[in-house]
């Protein structure tokens, strides 16, 4: 695949959030961007005012017959009517991972892996690289907050790419620095079972560009078979790590702290975003960056610039009577970081999360976990399963959580959710999940404004 001869690209699925970073890197080419969603969103609006063509039926006659190459998420099903016309007429037909793979090979890459972390860790570096001035090309699982987009280019030719464990996209990848966050078992659906899923992330590692570099969390299960010519371990304080933070002070809902390693340190390092967690990941961000040659005080000043990324821990509403975080937090060891984390920077506030949990699969196999780290909360309202790209499975619903919970909880439609909010005079609320709980911010909002 010669991405530099494509003058003409349709995705089916552009508006996800790896499908659109794609298409606004054509975009910026210069190459005639079209493409199918299923429905309008804020994205797809805002795609479509940079240029792009979208339309919202599955219609072979409006996807573009002049098309170099077509571009298909794995969420769509096979049987979608216009990807079978463009496999039954021969067009060239593949999945977003095989244009990561060649952007790979044609770039100096940085990936960023992992079952939870790697969405803050790879917009943190992008920011990083940027911010300072060396440049990249930003391809992100979520949308910056200091960029507002998932996706920028620079002349430099580095990518910093997340990637994607789901239908195993992201072993395509050959990177020059691979970061590994996590492990954690999740989409058994694919895998099968834990260690399958740690197969693949151990493949990961061995993917690695000859002379390349592996940055991965300290601690992490089977850390002896991950495979790099150079490889560093990052902690949160561990000092066995040969990178973590020291000195770790809370303030305003942020942190400070320095970066230890053997040879080298940043002191005094300022992170504006909530979560103990995002101390950790930005360890891993400021090691690839120093790795990279950068300065270590255009580093602090990049950093004490990060504002986040939109729905990772993002303060909604923060004031003296009211804290209101939103989070995409889906994963049971997630939602752990993120309540802990959390109650620990606002200690004394009664502590109420909305759950919305995604996929039947992942409640099914993960129904314990979700129980316990939920129950860190002093209430909890679940809503129903956000079903995605699934059917539903006989006996699997938010009340196999609720029941194995040691805490209030309340199970609601999403629509009726503020009307079970209490009335705490100083609430810490948290909404969290990767399905359409969002669309909660802006009424939520409204109401604890009122209060």
């Amino acid at each position: 695949m010669d991405l530099n001869s494509i003058q003409r690209v349709y995705f089916i699925g552009i508006g996800g959030i790896g499908m659109s970073a794609i298409a606004r890197f054509f975009n910026e080419k210069g190459v005639h961007v079209s493409g199918y969603d299923r429905s309008s969103t804020v994205l797809t609006q805002k795609l479509e005012a940079e240029g792009m063509q979208i339309h919202y039926t599955d219609d072979v006659n409006k996807v573009d017959k002049d098309a170099n190459l077509v571009v298909y998420t794995p969420a769509i099903p096979a049987t979608q009517t216009e990807l079978q016309w463009y496999r039954d007429n021969g067009y060239e037909v593949v999945k977003r991972s095989d244009v990561l793979q060649e952007i790979t090979r044609s770039m100096f890459a940085i990936t960023v892996a992992g079952t939870h972390g790697k969405t803050t860790v790879s917009t943190m570096i992008a920011h990083l690289l940027t911010d300072s001035g060396y440049g990249c090309n930003a391809f992100l699982g979520g949308i910056s907050v200091n960029y507002n987009k998932n996706f920028w280019s620079s002349e430099k030719q580095v990518a910093v790419i997340e990637a994607d464990e789901y239908d195993r996209s992201f072993l395509k990848l050959s990177p020059d620095v691979a970061v590994l966050t996590a492990m954690d078992a999740d989409h058994l659906d694919i895998y099968g079972t834990p260690e399958a899923m740690e197969d693949a992330f151990i493949q990961y590692t061995h993917n690695i560009k000859p002379n390349g570099t592996l940055i991965a969390r300290f601690g992490l299960h089977r850390n002896k078979e991950l495979n790099a010519t150079n490889k560093l371990l990052y902690s949160l304080q561990n000092d066995v790590a040969n990178a973590y933070a020291a000195n770790i002070r809370m303030d305003n809902g942020g942190y400070e702290f320095d970066v230890m390693q053997q040879d080298w340190m940043i002191d005094n390092v300022s992170l504006h975003i909530g979560g103990m967690h995002n101390v950790e990941n930005a360890v891993a961000a400021i090691t690839v960056a120093h790795l990279l040659g950068i300065d270590a005080g255009k580093i602090k000043a990049a950093m004490a610039n990060f504002q986040g990324i939109k729905r990772r821990f993002e303060y909604v509403v923060k004031n003296e009577k009211v804290v209101y975080i939103d989070d995409y937090a889906h994963h049971p060891e997630e939602l752990r970081a993120l309540i802990s984390s959390a109650k620990a920077l606002f200690p004394g506030r009664r502590c109420t999360v909305v759950f919305q949990p995604h996929l039947f699969t992942r409640t099914r196999d993960l129904a314990d976990g979700f129980a316990e780290s939920l129950s860190l909360a002093d209430e909890v309202i679940l809503l129903p399963i956000y079903p995605a790209r699934e059917l539903p499975i006989e006996g699997v619903s938010s009340e196999m959580i609720a029941a194995k919970m040691t805490v209030p909880v309340t199970i609601v439609p999403k629509d009726e959710v503020v009307k079970f909010l209490g009335d705490d005079d100083s609430p810490l609320l948290i909404t969290a999940g990767a399905g359409d709980i969002d669309q909660l911010k802006e009424p939520i909002a409204s109401y604890l404004k009122m209060k």
